[in-house]
């Protein structure tokens, strides 16, 4: 970059020659054509006749799969912009679970409608993106009057609002069991404060953490009718000894997170013997400190010890003679899952052991073995409250797009036990909220009007891309739901849609496509606010700092 100096003084070079740098509308520009290739990776992946694309990793894995985010995650982009762009996804992902793609494809066409403004130097950026926000919060107005409440009971509402998700997945063939496997991990999980067990309004209370408690299990084999989910736990371990029990019903487990061995140095430890029993001394304390710990253990009478840490032969030997299956070195998660799903306390001292620390909740014990490996089943427990998801299924390709999708559809029942409202499916919402716009922009002063009925036309985006990949007429389609909003009146709740299996138009109450408010929401929010913060970008200063 060259400034002029002051006269009779030559140009002084302020940034690096190897420094690349676009300015103005140049960069403005390129910013958009950026934005709009990322969307055109993943707008056949939109819709239940979505089309799947195949990834190679760096390390020569193959990933199949249909997910917005899962594909932007592997695709590798060197422009700012596509970064950026590939970030929202990810972030829709983190916060609601659902709507990766159609967050991406309405951050693409807002930015597509404003390059003809910008290209005529019709519209300064910020008049743009002031336009642009105005028209957000009209957008979310228009949701909040399209929304109905949902009653978290009515079973055949929620099946129908998760299907809505699972059936634009690979895994739609098995449509009714996925959307059990979702609807029965996240109803397991959540837990109310106890204080709160008589509100059910009060939402904000519950706590879903689907992460922690709800484990997906993958074990390539069997059929995808197999799936389940435990009334309990399970975990890739076996018995630590032959003998030891391998099934017991109504178990009393106990959760330790200390070693039952003798305790070893945190460094190298030398020890100097003078005489020659102190060596049998040595042995022999050591093998009390083992045996005092297992009388602990023995005396609040478990039938399941599982520790965090090693189980000395020593140990296995007592236990094993006191009746006691012992299992050693779960994972901290893992033991957190059983706590929760038995009742048990973890247990960080064997003399510190108490009654209210023993886990009573289950109801069998079993280990089981699946393909090669032993599983231990913890099954049957009285309301637990973490659960395992077990997917059996041909590959492991197949099994791991099962789970991707299993993980949508739990995030979305997620979302509606926080906010229990729902809007149509099938492009109904983006359609009402755009021939809302389209009739408020009528109302707005001076040239602001153009942005705000831009948002309006890029909302279109979600039904035409429907129509587009089910094959039919898109112009014709779209222009008679359109019509069809329109005729509805201001303040009237139209719910005609596009079915995405054959691109008819139908209502969406009848066909019973429903999706999460909060979703709908986060995807207007988070598309045009993406799309403000790109369009008020106008240098990208691009060079690489040489290494000292």
């Amino acid at each position: 970059m060259m400034q002029g100096g002051q006269q009779g003084m030559g140009p002084v070079m302020v940034l690096n020659t190897n420094t690349r740098r676009e300015t103005g509308r140049k960069a403005q520009l390129g910013n958009i054509t950026a934005a709009r290739a990322v969307a055109d990776i993943i707008r056949s992946t939109l819709g239940p006749r979505s089309m799947l694309k195949m990834l190679l990793d760096p390390m020569g894995g193959i990933v199949m799969t249909n997910d917005g985010n899962c594909i932007l995650r592997e695709v590798d982009v060197s422009h700012p912009t596509a970064k950026s762009m590939i970030e929202l996804s990810r972030a829709q992902d983190e916060e609601v679970g659902d709507g990766t793609t159609s967050v991406i494809i309405l951050a693409g066409e807002m930015l597509i409608l404003s390059e003809p403004l910008l290209r005529h130097n019709l519209l300064h950026p910020t008049v743009i993106v002031q336009g642009y926000n105005l028209a957000l919060q009209e957008a979310l107005e228009i949701c909040k009057r399209q929304a109905i409440d949902v009653d978290l009971t009515n079973k055949d509402l929620m099946r129908k609002l998760v299907q809505s998700t699972v059936g634009t997945k690979f895994s739609s063939r098995w449509n009714d069991l996925m959307v059990d496997l979702a609807l029965q991990a996240v109803l397991t999980v959540a837990k109310r404060d106890d204080d709160n067990e008589s509100s059910r309004c009060d939402y904000k209370r519950v706590e879903v953490d689907i992460k922690r408690f709800a484990k997906v299990e993958k074990i390539p084999g069997g059929e995808i009718e197999d799936c389940k989910v435990l009334k309990g736990v399970m975990f890739n371990k076996d018995v630590t000894h032959s003998k030891m029990r391998r099934r017991i019903e109504n178990p009393r487990i106990l959760l330790l997170d200390c070693p039952l061995e003798y305790k070893k140095g945190e460094s190298q430890t030398n020890i100097e013997i003078t005489n020659d029993e102190d060596w049998n001394t040595l042995l022999k304390m050591e093998e009390e400190y083992v045996e005092k710990m297992c009388i602990d253990i023995i005396a609040s009478k478990p039938d399941i010890v599982i520790t965090e840490k090693g189980v000395s032969d020593l140990a296995q030997h007592y236990l094993q003679k006191a009746n006691i299956t012992a299992i050693r070195r779960l994972r901290k998660t893992d033991n957190n899952r059983v706590a929760r799903a038995t009742g048990a306390t973890i247990v960080s001292r064997t003399d510190e052991i108490v009654e209210d620390d023993i886990g009573t909740r289950c109801g069998l014990f079993e280990v089981r073995k699946l393909g090669d490996e032993y599983f231990c089943f913890l099954d049957e427990c009285t309301d637990p409250k973490a659960c395992t998801i077990l997917l059996r299924g041909g590959s492991k390709d197949v099994l791991n797009e099962v789970e991707r999708n299993l993980h949508d559809a739990m995030q979305v029942v997620r979302n509606v036990v926080y906010e229990p409202k729902l809007l149509p499916g099938g492009g109904a919402t983006e359609m009402a909220v755009s021939v809302g716009l389209q009739k408020a922009s009528l109302k707005i002063d001076g040239v602001a009007q153009y942005p705000f009925k831009a948002v309006g036309d890029a909302m279109e985006v979600i039904p035409r891309t429907l129509a587009q990949n089910c094959g039919v007429s898109v112009i014709r389609t779209v222009t008679e739901l359109r019509a069809k909003h329109a005729a509805a009146g201001e303040n009237s709740k139209c719910s005609w849609g596009i079915n995405g299996i054959t691109g008819k138009l139908v209502d969406m109450t009848e066909l019973g496509i429903w999706e999460p408010y909060s979703v709908k929401v986060q995807t207007m929010k988070t598309s045009i606010e993406s799309a403000c913060m790109i369009l008020r970008v106008d240098d990208i200063v691009s060079g690489s700092k040489h290494q000292k």
